[in-house]
């Protein structure tokens, strides 16, 4: 069988942690098993929000990758404004905890780096890439955003080569992202932002979402789209996980991994534990909230000021592995999304290691959201909205007395979809 070359264009690669690196990551290691051989065109010099070195060893052996500089005015945003870190992320401050740095910072950052702030990296990476192409033989080029930036890239190489084939990767939305509304955009801006992402839309050749929901409004926009979701990886520890990597546990945790920023606080669970803390004693005597990962600090603070403060357990920043082992050691994993109706198609990448490790989820967001299928079709658990609380309760204390007979039931149904090998045959068959 003759190798075919995928070029994949990513801001995001190890030793960047979080989120956002894993999905090309693992299409990259399974990819050479169907035939296909990828190359990677990523920064030399990216300013990543997060580093997890224990990435690294799932970067195929022998992979090429080809680097060029990047300029990123965000060293320079961080010195004037320390929140600016945020920003890198996709994360604000909202509402009372906003400063005036903050507002001046994101109306230069929606007004002035359109789309983003990684956009000096377009025109020096068409001309290297031009350059590339017509020494290499390459049959799919794609382009990965957030940033949205590099789909900049993939608009200007198709220009310049019409009969490539071009994927447009959207692991999150452009324009109808959560924060795009924070953005304090004038309507110019807006236009611009607006345009670019229709151009996208239009010219690739495909373009993928993550979410059944973001297929259906990249349809209805014109991109000629198809929905991938994200996945587990079965050669990771957490598909499934072992009984021998679980800890006997003595209190009943409830644990969010990952990154929570303002804009997805679940109030109203907060609200809730804080409740039953006062009300149950049992419940007190043998509770535990978990965090690991980066939490802002005005949902800890919050936290620390009710009755939960000494049930906090807050191991901070850890590697991807050892929050695959903190997620086996828990009986109920907390996963949120953005409240508004746009949002509905946001599937965060975190619930499918969730769904492998067979415990029960809990989810807050929109109703009707993408999410809330997924935990249907699997039995996996139960997705609630940032208003619902009686609910809430009634779900917690059922999972709670179950563990105290010590039986939660685990699940395991149907999720063998969400493997990252399938997810990657399904990507071969559209490259074609």
């Amino acid at each position: 069988m003759e190798q075919k070359k995928i070029l994949i264009i990513t801001y995001y690669w190890p030793p960047a942690g979080g989120p956002g690196v894993q999905r090309w990551l693992k299409f990259a290691k399974y990819l050479p098993e169907s035939g296909w051989n990828p190359v990677i065109y990523t920064p030399e010099n990216p300013n990543y929000p997060l580093l997890d070195e224990s990435l690294l060893k799932d970067v195929p052996q022998n992979i090429e990758i080809i680097k060029t500089k990047i300029w990123e005015p965000y060293q320079l945003a961080e010195k004037l404004n320390k929140s600016n870190k945020k920003f890198k992320a996709g994360q604000f401050d909202v509402g009372k905890n906003q400063s005036w740095k903050s507002r001046l910072s994101i109306w230069v950052r929606g007004n002035f780096f359109i789309p983003d702030a990684r956009v000096f990296w377009v025109k020096p990476s068409i001309k290297f890439l031009e350059q590339y192409l017509k020494e290499n033989k390459i049959d799919v080029v794609v382009t990965s955003g957030p940033p949205h930036s590099l789909h900049m890239i993939g608009l200007g190489l198709k220009k310049k080569f019409p009969d490539l084939k071009w994927v447009a990767d959207f692991r999150d939305p452009w324009t109808e992202i959560s924060y795009y509304k924070h953005l304090k955009l004038t309507k110019n801006s807006d236009r611009k932002h607006r345009q670019l992402e229709s151009a996208v839309f239009k010219t690739a050749d495909v373009t993928l979402a993550t979410s059944y929901t973001d297929a259906e409004n990249f349809r209805k926009a014109g991109a000629n789209a198809v929905c991938i979701t994200n996945g587990f990886d079965e050669s990771d520890s957490s598909a499934p996980l072992r009984k021998a990597e679980q800890k006997p546990q003595t209190t009943f945790i409830l644990s969010y991994i990952g990154v929570l920023e303002q804009l997805r606080n679940p109030e109203n669970l907060w609200k809730v534990l804080d409740e039953l803390v006062k009300e149950n004693k049992k419940f007190a005597d043998n509770f535990t909230l978990k965090f690991a990962g980066r939490i802002d600090d005005k949902i800890l603070q919050s936290i620390e000021n009710s009755s939960l403060k000494n049930h906090i357990l807050n191991l901070g920043y850890i590697s991807h592995d050892k929050a695959v082992e903190e997620m086996a050691n828990s009986n109920l994993l907390l996963i949120t999304n953005f409240p508004n109706e746009s949002s509905k198609g946001i599937i965060p990448g975190k619930i499918f290691e969730y769904l492998a490790t067979g415990k029960q989820i809990i989810s807050f967001g929109p109703h009707e959201a993408d999410v809330s299928r997924i935990l249907a079709e699997t039995g996996a658990g139960k997705h609630f909205s940032y208003e619902d609380t009686a609910t809430v309760k009634d779900f917690i204390l059922e999972k709670y007395k179950f563990w105290e007979k010590g039986n939660i039931p685990e699940n395991t149904r149907d999720i063998k979809q969400f493997s990252r090998k399938n997810l990657t045959k399904k990507l071969v068959e559209i490259l074609g």
